[in-house]
């Protein structure tokens, strides 16, 4: 296989977004479900898979960049300079005994670079190297009534491939969600590695979480304030009825039990009242209430309680 950057098409220096973005180009262009029977573009699609499972670990790129492991993966063959040697004593400048350990050593030496030859493909019959593929992340939008009732979702991934996704009830913003052997193919049959989803929730404009309650603010009538009935309010599985209690003020929160988050244990939705008033009140209402208060004065902000 060739150079992994080249093969790739980017820079050295080319950042994980880069990388990504060059695979998911080629990957779609040389998969072999858009070229069937194309069997020079099967092999490209195998070297692209191999050098983005190369290059998007870390760990596998900084140690090919280090020339610890060849394009395949493979471990590279240990090698001395001089410099190794210069610091020895007299008569052990090219050979100190802390280095071959007597000449008994020898064998387990070449032996072990043997077993790495073998380990790498080289020589006739030698066994395949084998490696797990990378993993492969993806950022998942999921609207907020998705995140709290549990959804399944339809996605393309970067390598051209369509997953269908279950997003649990309860996820949480930012969690990650692990596909097992949905991410970059093995190598030498090696195992695929992982896709890796991290859901972004989309905020609601109504609805707000608190572990597993929901809460919204209800906004009621000065009448429905005073006399209690029952109103329409809506929760993450639909509109529901909700009675008012008589006397209800701003702030009142009032409880609907299993009416949350709907995972494995349900919370409740929490409505928070808010008396409002008529858009446009007219004299009537302004004479109303200000002959009412002459005969009941009360004072709402005695004892300085704050909300």
């Amino acid at each position: 296989m060739a150079d992994p950057y080249q093969t790739l098409g980017v820079a050295k220096t080319a950042t994980e977004a880069e990388i990504r973005k060059a695979y998911k180009k080629l990957a779609k262009k040389h998969h072999p479900d858009l070229n069937p029977g194309n069997k020079e573009a099967e092999e490209m699609f195998k070297d692209i898979s191999a050098a983005y499972t190369l290059l998007s670990d870390p760990e596998k790129r900084r140690a090919f960049d280090a020339g610890e492991i060849d394009e395949t993966g493979a471990p590279q063959a240990e090698r001395r300079f001089y410099r190794d040697f210069a610091g020895a004593g007299a008569g052990y400048r090219y050979e100190r005994p802390e280095d071959f350990g007597g000449f008994e050593d020898l064998g387990s030496i070449f032996g072990d670079m043997f077993s790495r030859r073998q380990r790498s493909g080289e020589g006739g019959g030698a066994a395949q190297f084998r490696m797990r593929g990378g993993d492969v992340n993806y950022t998942l939008p999921v609207d907020f009534l998705e995140s709290v009732n549990g959804a399944k979702k339809r996605v393309d991934m970067p390598d051209g491939k369509t997953l269908d996704i279950s997003i649990p009830a309860g996820v949480q913003d930012g969690q990650t969600l692990r596909l097992k052997g949905q991410g970059g193919p093995g190598i030498g049959g090696g195992p695929a590695g992982d896709a890796l989803i991290n859901v972004n929730i989309r905020p609601h404009p109504a609805f707000a979480r608190d572990g597993n309650n929901i809460k919204s603010v209800l906004p009621i009538t000065l009448s429905e304030a005073l006399s209690g009935g029952s109103v329409q309010v809506d929760t993450i599985t639909g509109p529901v009825s909700l009675k008012i209690p008589k006397h209800s003020n701003t702030g009142r929160v009032l409880r609907l039990r299993g009416k949350g988050v709907q995972g494995a244990k349900k919370g409740d939705h929490l409505v928070e009242l808010l008396v409002t008033m008529p858009p446009h009140p007219d004299a009537a209402l302004e004479s109303f209430i200000s002959d009412w208060e002459r005969e009941h004065p009360y004072n709402p902000r005695r004892g300085g309680r704050a909300r």
